[in-house]
C-alpha cells in the first residue's frame, strides 16, 4: 500500500483542474494535509483509523497558534475538512482507507458579527477627505471605502477588480467570487460618484481599478499582470491596512477590517427590510446557513414582539 504523501500531488491537481479551486485554496489544502502527514509520520492509506483521527483532533485542539493561544475551532475544522476531502478523493479512486464520513467536525459557537453603526460609518467614509494624503490618494481611498459598503465585496474581489469590469453607466458590475462563481453587485449613487471621480483622475494605463500611487510603483513591470508602464495594484493586505488606518483616524476604537464593511453592508440591508435570500445572493454565499449569522442582530420582528408584550403588568401598576 502506498504512503498518503504519494497521492497528495494528484489530489491537489484534481482540486485545481477538476474542482476549479483557486491557487490559494489549493495551497491551504496542501498545508493542512502536510501537517497531518508530518504528525502521523506519513502512514499508508489503509492504516488510518478512528483512533488516529481522535488523537489528531486532540493534537489540533492543543496546538499553539501564533500569538493567539491555541487554534480556533474553525481553523481546526479547516484541517479536518481538507483531510475529509482527501479521503473522499482516495475512495473515488478505489484506494482502501478510512471512510471520510467517520471524520466529524468540531462544534463551533455562534459567530460574532462586527459591523459599524451609522455614525461610525459616516466618520469612516469621510476620513480620507480629512487626511493629508495627495488628492488622488484621497479619491482612491474614498472610492474603496464607498465601494466596500455599497457592494459587500470581499477584499480579494476588490483588489482584483479591473477597470473594464466596472460599469459606471448602469451602476452595477459582475464580480468573480469564491469558487469561481459570478455574481452581480450594485453601486450606490455615492459609490458610483466616488469611483468615477477616482478613475477619471488617473493618467496611467493600468488595467486594475485600484493601484498604488507612490513613486516606487511607477514604470516598474508588474510580473503578475504583465504591465510595462502601469502601476502595481493594491494588494489585499495593503487594503486591509488602509481600512485600519482610516478607522483609527476616525476615532473608531474597535478593530475595523474590510470584512467589517461587508458585515455592515449585510446588516444594513436586513435592518431595512431586505429578505435573507436576497442578501445571500448579494453576498455570494453558497449556503443560506452562512448568511443566517446576521439574523440574530437584525431581527426587527423579535424587537417588535418584545416591545409589544414585555413588562405590560408593570405598566398597569
Amino acid at each position: 500500500m502506498a504512503k498518503l504523501s504519494s497521492h497528495l500531488r494528484t489530489f491537489l491537481e484534481y482540486l485545481e483542474v477538476e474542482k476549479g479551486r483557486s491557487i490559494l485554496t489549493v495551497r491551504n489544502y496542501e498545508f493542512y494535509l502536510q501537517r497531518f502527514m508530518k504528525w502521523a509520520k506519513d502512514p499508508d492509506a489503509d492504516e488510518l483509523d478512528q483512533d488516529m483521527i481522535h488523537q489528531y483532533r486532540l493534537y489540533l485542539n492543543r496546538l499553539a497558534s501564533r500569538g493567539e493561544g491555541t487554534l480556533k475551532k474553525n481553523t481546526q475544522n479547516y484541517h479536518l475538512i481538507a483531510l475529509r476531502s482527501f479521503l473522499k478523493f482516495l475512495a473515488r479512486r478505489d484506494v482502501k482507507t478510512l471512510s471520510p464520513e467517520k471524520i466529524e467536525l468540531a462544534k463551533q459557537g455562534s459567530r460574532e458579527v462586527a459591523f459599524l453603526d451609522a455614525n461610525d460609518l459616516e466618520r469612516l467614509l469621510e476620513a480620507p477627505n480629512q487626511s493629508s494624503a495627495s488628492t488622488i490618494v484621497k479619491l482612491r481611498d474614498r472610492a474603496i471605502l464607498e465601494l466596500f459598503f455599497s457592494t459587500g465585496l470581499r477584499v480579494s474581489e476588490l483588489a482584483n477588480l479591473k477597470r473594464d469590469q466596472v460599469n459606471l453607466t448602469r451602476d452595477e458590475f459582475t464580480v468573480r467570487g469564491k469558487g469561481d462563481k459570478l455574481r452581480v453587485v450594485f453601486m450606490s449613487h455615492q459609490a458610483r460618484h466616488a469611483v468615477k471621480a477616482y478613475l477619471e483622475s488617473r493618467k496611467d494605463d493600468s488595467q486594475y481599478s485600484f493601484i498604488r500611487h507612490d513613486r516606487a510603483s511607477q514604470g516598474i513591470k508588474n510580473q503578475e499582470s504583465g504591465m510595462k508602464n502601469g502601476m502595481h495594484p493594491l494588494t489585499p493586505r495593503s487594503i486591509e491596512r488602509l481600512v485600519h488606518h482610516y478607522a483609527a483616524a476616525a476615532g473608531i476604537a474597535k478593530k475595523i477590517t474590510p470584512h467589517t464593511l461587508r458585515h455592515s453592508f449585510a446588516t444594513d440591508l436586513l435592518m431595512n427590510g431586505a429578505d435573507i435570500r436576497s442578501v445571500q445572493s448579494l453576498l455570494g454565499h453558497a449556503s443560506i446557513t452562512t448568511t443566517q449569522i446576521y439574523t440574530h442582530i437584525t431581527n426587527q420582528q423579535l424587537k417588535d414582539v418584545h416591545q409589544a408584550f414585555h413588562g405590560k403588568r408593570r405598566e398597569e401598576e
